[in-house]
């Protein structure tokens, strides 16, 4: 247990796969460095980490109202969770080719344009009302501070992963433009990984 945190290395490795699964975030950090280099990748990142950070905390206001009005009904929450996991994951699985959403990146704006391209995914208020009950124990969590670490580790894997994946766009920008073939992969491996993650906490319960 780490600050309320059931299974702490699963949270992390939860949100290190969820980070590499291609997406607007994604897309946007790639963009923003092939224009502006690894400063506009740098900034890129934080807008993507500021937006997040808005949106887990809206989420948090609603799983931290229940978890103290409705204890019980955290229990439900949690098995709503892991059933919205796996339905993602399945989604993910059955989704066929196609083509991936084109940003049109302007230099010079790659925080403000980060930003906006992750607040316009409302759906990632519902995934981390989905998400953060599956790793708080009701009975030992820290009120916010629980929920401070995880958002606190979100965002240190976030601007790692943003760094990580700048560096490799600046040097590598051609093999990065290649076969989409690699992101179907991983897309696949993280529908499997969401499902069997999904079954895994719902059986746990």
């Amino acid at each position: 247990m780490f600050f309320g945190i059931s299974d702490y290395g699963a949270f992390v490795a939860a949100i290190v796969l969820f980070l590499a699964i291609p997406g607007p975030g994604n897309l946007a950090l790639i963009t923003s460095t092939s224009k502006g280099g690894m400063a506009g990748g740098f900034m890129a990142t934080l807008g993507v980490i500021a937006g997040d950070q808005v949106l887990m905390w809206l989420a948090v206001a609603g799983v931290a109202a229940v978890l103290a009005t409705y204890p019980t009904a955290f229990a439900v929450i949690q098995w709503l969770g892991a059933a919205y996991l796996a339905w993602l994951g399945w989604k993910m699985l059955s989704a066929k080719p196609g083509d991936a959403p084109v940003l049109h990146i302007r230099p010079r704006q790659y925080f403000q344009q980060a930003l906006a391209i992750t607040l316009l995914n409302p759906k990632a208020i519902v995934f981390y009302m989905a998400f953060f009950p599956l790793f708080v124990d009701p009975k030992t969590h820290l009120g916010l501070l629980s929920f401070a670490v995880m958002a606190a580790t979100i965002a240190a894997l976030t601007f790692l992963y943003g760094l990580g994946m700048s560096l490799l766009t600046h040097h590598l920008a051609a093999r990065m433009r290649a076969n989409p073939a690699v992101g179907r992969v991983l897309s696949k491996v993280a529908g499997i990984f969401l499902v069997g993650f999904g079954l895994k906490l719902a059986l746990s319960k």
